[in-house]
């Protein structure tokens, strides 16, 4: 018997709503509303990359994989060759171990051990579940070594979307400015007149590749496609979206995120970094919603 690329497959559902989730790295596999796949997906016969990842320890990059914490200097494993990073975390490439799984709901688990770059035992708890009002992502970490280890955490799903006849709302206030070779911060800005989709707009030609922080009112962005209106939302331990759209126009990354790229690292994204004492937990919880 083969095995899947990511394992074992979670199907759940209820009423318009079905999803699919990966034992491999508790990826967001599928997420179809009324027979209609919301998400650019992939199958189960193949590898992931970035689709529907969950992004712990930390979301999108460190810088040469290097980082100071409580004065040790760290070095993680270079997972980005060509922009020298540590990229989206250590969670996507193992098996997750099942706690739970009712047909609306599947919870999986996994503990991060002490590697190369990362001391700490971090145990991490991510439940899909749905309802009538859509898809709700509940994540816990817990710190259950005994050493303080940072932490952040985002996820990775794309709405699949005809973006040249799609319409974007983007309530931020402010865009994170980057170094355009290696996506790395440079200064926290007001949002730039081309990524100004406070009031919605189509989308059309604008390229993102982007981090948005300070939401104006509730963490809500909205992408309506020729066939469906996608609502992503967040709760406010996640004041970060990165905005990423495909160079093939058929796709946008819209993903969550407690913190900015690089904030294990002091400048302008490390205020958001979040310190996990032995003991202490950290919770979060976003959703999509389709009309």
């Amino acid at each position: 018997m083969t095995t899947l690329p990511t394992g074992k497959q979670f199907p759940i559902s209820s009423r318009q709503y079905g999803a699919v989730v990966t034992e491999v790295g508790s990826f967001l596999r599928s997420l179809h509303f009324e027979g209609t796949e919301i998400l650019w997906n992939f199958a189960e016969t193949e590898a992931p990359a970035s689709k529907g990842r969950q992004l712990v320890p930390w979301p999108n990059r460190i810088r040469d994989g290097r980082y100071t914490f409580n004065g040790v200097e760290h070095q993680l494993a270079i997972s980005e060759v060509r922009r020298n990073t540590a990229l989206h975390g250590l969670g996507s490439a193992m098996a997750w171990r099942l706690v739970a799984h009712s047909e609306s709901a599947v919870t999986l688990a996994t503990t991060i051990y002490p590697q190369q770059g990362w001391n700490g035992v971090l145990d991490v708890e991510v439940t899909h579940s749905l309802d009538e009002s859509g898809l709700t992502v509940a994540v816990e970490a817990h710190n259950v070594g005994a050493v303080p280890v940072p932490y952040g955490y985002g996820a990775h799903p794309y709405v699949a979307a005809d973006l040249t006849n799609s319409r974007l709302t983007l309530p931020f206030r402010s865009e994170l400015v980057v170094d355009p070779e290696r996506l790395l911060p440079i200064s926290i800005e007001p949002v730039s007149s081309e990524h100004d989709f406070v009031e919605p707009r189509p989308v059309g030609a604008t390229v993102f590749d982007t981090a948005f922080v300070d939401p104006i009112g509730d963490w809500e962005i909205t992408l309506e496609t020729p066939v469906h209106k996608v609502v992503f939302w967040a709760d406010e331990t996640l004041p970060w979206a990165q905005v990423f759209t495909t160079p093939t126009r058929d796709a946008m990354a819209i993903e969550p995120m407690t913190c900015g790229p690089d904030a294990f690292n002091e400048g302008p994204t490390h205020d958001s970094v979040i310190v996990l004492e032995p003991g202490e937990r950290s919770r979060s919880v976003w959703g999509i919603r389709v009309s």
